[in-house]
């Protein structure tokens, strides 16, 4: 039971969850506030450069909540793993937690590149 307590007593993985969560809440106020503006139900979801013409896909505002989810589930995951993983090796945990950061910057360009296209 000592893990845990290790765990949130080491000051780079406080602060690398610190990050994830900043990260994560601030990829679900971009994605709510550029969906707030009431532009009606013609939002892009996929864009695939092989279809040519047809390459924007549209959707529906699901397709685009679906980031939101993808970012609170991408903060969860990485950091059970991380606590999982720090009593097996610390830098481990580190690096889970930092590919947790990853992610989520991604995530936050790639809806702010699709919401960006209506």
């Amino acid at each position: 039971m000592a893990t845990p307590r290790k765990y949130f007593h080491d000051h780079l993985v406080l602060l690398l969850l610190s990050v994830d969560t900043f990260l994560a809440f601030l990829a679900s106020i971009f994605v709510l506030l550029r969906l707030s503006t009431g532009h009606g139900s013609g939002y892009i979801v996929q864009y695939r450069p092989v279809l040519g013409i047809n390459s924007y896909k549209t959707g529906s505002v699901t397709g685009l909540l679906s980031f939101i989810a993808f970012a609170l589930a991408i903060l969860a995951i990485h950091t059970i793993l991380s606590m999982r993983a720090y009593h097996v090796h610390r830098q481990l945990a580190i690096v889970i937690l930092g590919l947790g950061t990853l992610l989520l910057v991604l995530t936050i360009i790639v809806s702010n590149a699709l919401l960006v296209l209506r």
